[in-house]
Order: structure tokens, then sequence, then C-alpha cells
């Protein structure tokens, strides 16, 4: 398996940054916003209030969490 990053632009606090991530972790992140009802830029910046460190890692982390509270299945 050969995953690729995917760099993307989203908004936090009125502020656009660009993240780079693999095109997996996009996939799961939309999937909890949908499933949250919030937008992605929604999700992401509610993750970056109480991170402590590298924005793409934090959502790595994030996602990971996601799966072993059981908010995402694998597929």
């Amino acid at each position: 398996m050969t995953a690729s990053l995917r760099k993307r632009s989203v908004t936090i606090a009125g502020h656009s940054t660009s993240l780079s991530l693999e095109e997996e972790f996009w996939n799961e992140l939309r999937k909890v916003a949908a499933q949250r009802g919030v937008s992605l830029n929604a999700l992401v910046a509610s993750v970056d209030e109480g991170r402590a460190g590298n924005l793409s890692s934090t959502l790595r982390v994030f996602v990971l969490d996601c799966f072993r509270r059981g908010e995402l299945r694998p597929e």
C-alpha cells in the first residue's frame, strides 16, 4: 500500500492554512464531520483547539481515536 500526501487548505479561526495528510485520513475526517453534522473546517478547528504540536499529526491521532471509540468502522 502506497499512501501519498494530499495538501488541502482549511479555514481555522478565519485564517486559511494548508495541511498535508494521506487521502485515507482526509476520507475518514470527512466521514466524522458528516456523522457529527459539521463541516470539515469546523471539525478541524475543533481538533485544533486542543492540540499541542503538529496539526497534521494531531488529526491522524484524532482519526485513530475515532476508530478506537467505535465512531468509525474499518471497511
